[in-house]
């Protein structure tokens, strides 16, 4: 693999010759797999005896992280549709270390912002960590990307969390709303060369300084929105001082931050301590390129006021027996469609704000489509953590079974009551059917179906 002298001289510059040595050498081997557990959906012990034939062992700065010595087929996996788990890069676990160290610091109910938050790696990392007395915000930006973001976000079942299609400089009107902010800026992608050949291409001395320009307008553009005392994540997956260190610098120095250091993993394989924060480096660490820095903000706000006129787009009140208590369920009408959806009760107020201030795409949970006096469950209740204890009957079906069901093949179930039926396999939920009785509708999304 032939990579540009001049990233290689400034690795050797920033990191010592033997560090870019071990980079270079780790060009040459297969990109780490691993795997992060949805804590909602599964236990410890399940997880790891589901990937025991690929021998599992723990990434040290992430508990409910996986290494796997062999990359499984995931497409005919059903527990990754069923969001039991997530294929995360192991480096960008670091994050979870970093949020866990501030939110721990700062106590009480919080509001959380992934800025840039596509394809969702670090969003369900974060959703994991948060209570359902929490506000989680994942933002993307880039249209096509946010289908993806919300339907990952769907998939691992929580409530709490709005996927907004927004710029930066759309959150000012948030002004310090949030209590902390985690910021995986866009960047030269020099952390991706052993998985991304496109990136190797793309690299130039000129890309780095647009990337840092870039990274510094998106950082100025959401400051506002993050309260005095909040902490911000800032990471990349990239290596060079001037899109890490130097902005991280200058973020202080503009901004008014101070960097936090935080107790992370320093055993073998532990990332590179730099001036500001941490870096991940293939050959070094096991996993692929990935810097982070953790920073409060301590430049003086006035507080967060509630903008005027802000209303709930949402609908009336209505009863659904199928959803747990302590979650608001509301009768919404779009244009095409009435739609029954499930809000976490505690958090409406900061729910409300957040749809009628943002481009929402997705929020609270779809529960049901109404078809006059009838009610269709909607795919995204089976896969959240609002379905009421035995609200329908459930049937376990087999892997093949499984995934005909997930290519929206026909399915016969026999000595099962007509009606609509909860399908699981080994006890994480799939989806519906309708039971006919000599035949089923399957009521999975054929924009999610396996296609292969």
């Amino acid at each position: 693999m032939s990579l540009p002298e001049q990233f290689i001289n400034s690795l050797e510059s920033n990191f010592g010759k033997p560090v870019a040595d071990a980079f270079l050498d780790s060009l040459d081997t297969e990109a780490v797999t691993a795997v992060r557990r949805n804590v909602s959906k599964i236990s410890s012990d399940d997880f790891e005896k589901h990937f025991s034939c690929a021998s599992p062992e723990t990434v040290p700065w992430c508990g409910e992280g996986l290494y796997l010595n062999e990359r499984p087929d995931f497409t005919l996996d059903p527990w990754l549709h069923a969001g039991c788990y997530y294929v995360q890069d192991a480096s960008s676990m670091a994050v979870c270390e970093a949020f866990k160290s501030v939110s721990q610091e700062m106590g009480g109910s919080l509001r959380v912002l992934d800025l840039c938050a596509a394809p969702g790696g670090k969003t369900t990392a974060l959703a994991s960590m948060l209570s359902g007395s929490d506000l989680l915000v994942a933002n993307e930006v880039i249209r096509s990307r946010v289908t993806i973001l919300a339907e990952n976000m769907t998939k691992w079942g929580r409530a709490n969390v709005v996927v907004t299609n927004n710029e930066a400089s759309d959150f000012a009107s948030l002004s310090s709303y949030f209590d902390i902010v985690l910021a995986d800026v866009p960047c030269s992608g020099e952390g991706m060369f052993r998985k991304d050949d496109k990136a190797i291409d793309e690299w130039s001395v000129d890309n780095v300084k647009l990337c840092a320009s870039r990274q510094r307008k998106i950082i100025a553009d959401v400051w506002g929105a993050l309260r005095e005392g909040g902490f911000m994540i800032y990471s990349t997956c990239t290596f060079n001082v001037h899109e890490n260190d130097e902005n991280v610098q200058w973020i202080e120095n503009e901004l008014g931050a101070e960097v936090v250091r935080i107790p992370f993993y320093d055993g073998e394989g532990a990332p590179i301590q730099t001036s500001k924060g941490y870096q991940f480096i293939p050959g070094i660490t096991r996993g692929e390129g990935f810097f982070f820095a953790v920073l409060r903000k301590i430049s003086p706000s006035a507080g967060f006021r509630k903008p005027k006129g802000k209303q709930f787009r949402a609908g009336s009140r209505v009863k659904c027996e199928w959803v747990k208590g302590g979650y608001e369920t509301l009768l919404v009408k779009t244009s095409s469609e009435e739609l029954i959806k499930a809000y976490p009760a505690n958090i409406m107020d900061d729910i409300s704000l957040i749809e009628s201030s943002l481009r929402s795409v997705r929020s609270g949970v779809a529960v049901a489509l109404v078809k006059g006096r009838d009610f269709i469950p909607e795919p995204a209740l089976a896969l959240s953590e609002v379905l009421a204890d035995n609200a329908f009957r459930r049937v376990q079906l087999s892997l093949k079974e499984a995934l005909n069901y997930l290519k929206l093949q026909p399915l016969t179930l026999k000595e099962v009551e007509k009606g609509f039926v909860l399908v699981d396999y080994y006890g994480a939920p799939l989806g519906f059917l309708k039971n006919l009785g000599n035949r089923t509708n399957n009521l999975f999304p054929s924009a999610w179906r396996i296609r292969k």
